[in-house]
């Protein structure tokens, strides 16, 4: 489903280049789930970036879903990433002159998608995620556990074939980030490849391999691993 070959990303300094991150290599297969690791400016954020198309800048080769990214004008790129990849984020970025409602319908509004089709896809997803009586609520009337499972129901609704979480549990106490990973957990076991970032071993356990970066480089890749017995039910 990817496949990176080669990537950098690099910023000029006087004599030289400042590297974030040095020929990374590898491949996720449809399915995984996997986690990035590392200590703070390992260059975690910035490869999820450069995996989710916020980032133009850089180096190497990446294919997604047999798209070469990596020679896709930013227009492009732009279409690849609204078809098939979910965003979410450690701040949420929920639109707060929004409602929940208002929230969820905005990615369907970039589809060619017909209003009825699109109030559908958001009643259901609304009930998916147990939150019709948010519905008419703005995310400041909500709570942090609230607004992050918004968060991710916008990321889905479309049902991307690719999920990018940055820190998604960094904001929240012990109780809602268990919550948000057992979700993770869930939509993975549907299908939905998920890249996390997390500095949480507890949330890495929820996935099954771990990508480890220190200094832009890649350390250690523990493999994908067995699902556990109960997962298979």
């Amino acid at each position: 489903m990817i496949q990176l070959r080669q990537i950098e990303k690099s910023y000029p300094l006087a004599g030289g280049r400042y590297y974030v991150l040095r020929r990374i290599n590898f491949q996720v297969q449809k399915g995984e789930f996997v986690t990035l690791m590392g200590p703070s400016g390992a260059g975690k954020s910035t490869l999820l970036g450069i995996l989710g198309m916020l980032d133009q800048e850089w180096s190497g080769e990446y294919d997604l879903l047999e798209q070469p990214v990596h020679r896709l004008s930013a227009k492009k790129r732009g279409e690849l990433n609204r078809r098939h990849i979910g965003f979410v984020f450690q701040s949420y970025h929920l639109l707060d002159n929004l409602t929940v409602y208002e929230n969820l319908d905005l990615p369907l509004s970039y589809r060619d998608i017909k209003p009825q089709e699109r109030a559908a896809l958001v009643a259901d997803t609304l009930d998916r995620f147990q939150i019709v009586g948010k519905k008419d609520l703005f995310p400041s009337q909500l709570s942090g556990g609230q607004q992050q499972l918004v968060a991710i129901a916008r990321a889905v609704i479309a049902s991307p074939s690719l999920l990018l979480a940055d820190e998604p549990t960094g904001n929240l106490h012990s109780d809602q980030a268990r919550e948000i990973m057992e979700l993770f957990q869930k939509l993975n076991r549907q299908g939905v490849t998920i890249i996390q970032v997390t500095h949480s071993e507890i949330n890495a356990g929820y996935g099954r391999r771990v990508i480890q970066l220190r200094d832009g480089w890649i350390t250690e890749d523990s493999g994908m691993k067995p699902a556990p017995a109960q997962m298979e039910n």
